[in-house]
């Protein structure tokens, strides 16, 4: 009987799955820095294109140039995910340099914390604006292309906080919510295109700039001091430990790649048992 190498058969499968997302063409948004920045870099090493969308145009095309480190090709686009001409720009761009667009990280967003009674409004209509209405507008214009295409992957950053209010975070709960109920939304609208639509809902990703901000916002919040803040928030993780960007990126990968073809619609929690709904 002829002898099977299981070995070298389960290395050269494993091979092949290193790159999951060989020539695809990927937009994520808010790519500048923290999630975006990994969330580009990941799918750069999984064999993508990546257009770096971020409002900071210094550092979009910081990532741009960390992604063609990486042998992907890159393009740096300036945007406001909430000005509904900026994005369309952005998608005739990748359309006009990459031919097609096969998957869409819909990341940009922002995190202002105050209670219900001293909320400004401006600041409210901001996360609401770029959270919420950023992705509907990139939802949007990405789907025009997906359609005539007949194919890709939408995906939405949410949060746990889209699965149980936040004390002191009316705004960014509402719009984490919103994100969701968008997401189950459009997923029906694009499943007879076949177009996956899907959110990913993080835990608390202390590896970023956000945390920075976070720790005295919350400090004031929780009554603790700011060097006590992550510590107080890895209590509530049952595997505890904070949420990493590489967390999410496994996700991300999975949910833009064939493997989540029969998904459409979920809100996949990454966030260590914290939450389970």
């Amino acid at each position: 009987m002829e002898s099977v190498d299981l070995f070298s058969t389960w290395k050269g499968e494993l091979q092949t799955m290193e790159r999951r997302l060989e020539d695809k063409i990927a937009i994520v948004t808010g790519a500048g820095q923290g999630i975006g920045r990994g969330l580009a870099l990941r799918l750069a090493r999984e064999g993508c294109h990546v257009v770096v969308a971020d409002l900071n145009e210094a550092t979009a095309n910081a990532v741009t140039e960390e992604v063609k480190a990486l042998d992907r090709r890159a393009i740096a686009v300036k945007v406001d995910v909430s000005d509904a001409a900026q994005v369309a720009a952005m998608v005739d761009r990748t359309v006009a340099e990459f031919g097609r667009i096969d998957i869409l990280v819909s990341n940009a967003g922002i995190l202002k914390s105050f209670p219900i009674t001293d909320f400004p409004e401006d600041v409210w209509d901001a996360i609401i604006r770029v959270n919420l209405k950023g992705n509907f507008l990139c939802m949007r214009e990405v789907a025009k292309q997906m359609i005539k295409q007949r194919s890709g992957k939408i995906i939405s950053m949410s949060s746990k906080s889209g699965k149980k209010g936040s004390l002191w975070n009316a705004a960014y709960c509402a719009s984490k919510f919103g994100i969701i109920g968008l997401v189950q939304s459009v997923a029906l609208d694009l499943a007879p295109f076949g177009i996956n639509v899907n959110a990913v809902c993080p835990g608390n990703v202390f590896e970023t700039p956000l945390w920075d901000q976070l720790d005295i916002e919350y400090s004031r919040k929780l009554g603790i001091p700011p060097e006590k803040v992550r510590e107080k928030y890895i209590e509530k993780v049952p595997l505890g430990r904070g949420c990493t960007i590489e967390d999410v990126a496994n996700v991300v990968v999975f949910l833009a790649s064939k493997e989540s073809d029969y998904m459409t619609g979920q809100a996949i929690n990454v966030t260590g048992g914290q939450e389970m709904r």
